[in-house]
């Protein structure tokens, strides 16, 4: 197993990243009066997952970095929220992928989480 160096080796933070270019392209498609709502919220909230994931790394202590790290799944959560509602809404058909995604994003965050707070 390789030393994790910074946030960017960590594949949550990469899966995030990932998770961030699928929500950009699925909400091109959204209506434009949705520009500043709904778009830009579950933007904002993708965008929020692998940034909160860095500067958690990046505060330099375990109970900042769990905080963060809960931020993030915070983020995850409302934005799996907003796509339910996006569908709801008629404005897609979610990709069952996405879902998977999140799921395995809140699984990896909640073991990393417990990993920093039992190492602390």
């Amino acid at each position: 197993m390789n030393k994790i160096k910074s946030y960017k080796d960590l594949l949550v933070w990469q899966k995030g990243l990932n998770l961030v270019s699928e929500i950009y392209v699925l909400t091109k498609s959204f209506p434009s009066e949705e520009k500043f709502g709904l778009t830009s919220q579950m933007r904002r909230s993708a965008v929020s997952v692998p940034s909160n994931i860095a500067e958690g790394w990046g505060r330099g202590t375990s109970a900042q970095y769990s905080n963060f790290l809960k931020i993030a799944r915070g983020s995850l959560l409302e934005l799996e929220t907003q796509l339910l509602i996006s569908e709801k809404l008629n404005y897609t058909k979610i990709k069952e992928n996405i879902f998977t995604m999140i799921d395995e994003e809140s699984k990896m965050l909640n073991s990393l989480i417990r990993k920093v707070e039992t190492s602390a």
